[in-house]
């Protein structure tokens, strides 16, 4: 079986406004794993590992991103900021502006049961997009990136730092449904010292939002901001 076809590469540098001296890292970055275990390409790898570095600038860059924009916030509204803008839901949002999903290599099998719209594809590809911008131009040039690929969303960066998802899932989950939102945790993975728990979040027996976070606590705040754009949206998702 081969792998599902993607967008070219260079029309991804040209939105991101980066060009990949190796080109290697720009491939590996959309590389999902479906894709390898459908291609006969052994000297590939998918991208987990830039997803890992990516990961960590996201949370440096984004910090100080947000210290710039709220010179007078408090440490807890900058977590809660900074928390929206690279959750799954977060980071899934500002992938599909950036129409990331066209660029991902892809299974046939991922494809066609709606890979390239996931959330967790989508915010996994824009982690590894960064990580492998950093090893490429180093951390300057990762930051022009995460300013230019944020922009959008520092428009509500006052609003996300002040925000209390949890809560406000809770009000429109009372005032729609007169229901009280269930937060599960479905998964845990990770060494002890570093673990992600992945949380799902139902409202009367209905699944609208999952994300995966460092803490149960993170989890469920980022399955609420999840939740809180489908709920807005007139959407719901599925477990």
């Amino acid at each position: 079986m081969e792998p599902a076809e993607h967008a070219p590469d260079g029309e991804l540098e040209t939105r991101i406004g980066y060009r990949f001296r190796d080109r290697v890292l720009l491939e590996t970055a959309l590389t999902h794993t479906s894709w390898l275990n459908e291609a006969a390409a052994p000297d590939r790898t998918d991208n987990e590992r830039l997803e890992f570095l990516g990961d960590a600038v996201l949370a440096l860059l984004t910090s100080d991103l947000l210290m710039a924009h709220l010179p007078d916030a408090l440490e807890g509204e900058l977590s809660r900021a900074r928390a929206a803008l690279v959750s799954e839901g977060g980071l899934a949002r500002t992938a599909t502006l950036l129409d990331l999903g066209r660029f991902v290599r892809l299974g046939r099998g991922e494809e066609k049961t709606g890979g390239r719209g996931r959330p967790s594809i989508l915010a996994n590809a824009l982690e590894a997009l960064v990580g492998a911008v950093y090893r490429d131009g180093g951390l300057e040039a990762a930051r022009g990136i995460v300013a230019r690929l944020f922009q959008p969303e520092l428009g509500d960066v006052q609003r996300y730092a002040r925000l209390d998802f949890k809560s406000r899932v809770q009000e429109r989950a009372q005032a729609l449904w007169q229901a009280t939102p269930v937060y599960e945790v479905v998964g845990v993975s990770g060494p002890d010292h570093d673990k992600r728990f992945e949380v799902v979040l139902t409202i009367a027996g209905r699944a609208w939002g999952q994300a995966i976070g460092r803490s149960k606590k993170e989890a469920e705040q980022s399955a609420a901001a999840v939740a809180l754009g489908a709920i807005e949206r007139g959407e719901g998702t599925r477990a």
